[in-house]
């Protein structure tokens, strides 16, 4: 399980990049299809099973590996897991 700290380590990191950076929890089943933003994106699973799809390419990071959106990408989370999953997420600061 993560810490307060380690969030707070990738939020500081994010920041310093450009990012925000928030806390996002999906229950079992939830899909959020074809997304897309104006500004660059990145997202890191925290806990559960997510699967991201990219402009048609599936990823399904494991916690703590960071997956970068571009701006413009048509894009898809789903929680493929059989519990509640939290992951980051943050835009780049225009």
């Amino acid at each position: 399980m993560w810490s307060e700290v380690t969030l707070e380590r990738v939020a500081q990191d994010w920041k310093a990049r450009g990012f925000s950076c928030d806390l996002w929890v999906d229950p079992p089943g939830r899909c959020w299809e074809g997304f897309v933003h104006a500004v660059d994106e990145l997202v890191m699973v925290v806990e559960g099973e997510m699967e991201f799809e990219v402009e048609g390419v599936v990823y399904r990071p494991k916690p703590g590996e960071e997956l970068f959106i571009p701006k413009g990408a048509v894009h898809s989370a789903r929680n493929i897991g059989n519990r509640t999953a939290r992951w980051l997420y943050g835009y780049r600061r225009t």
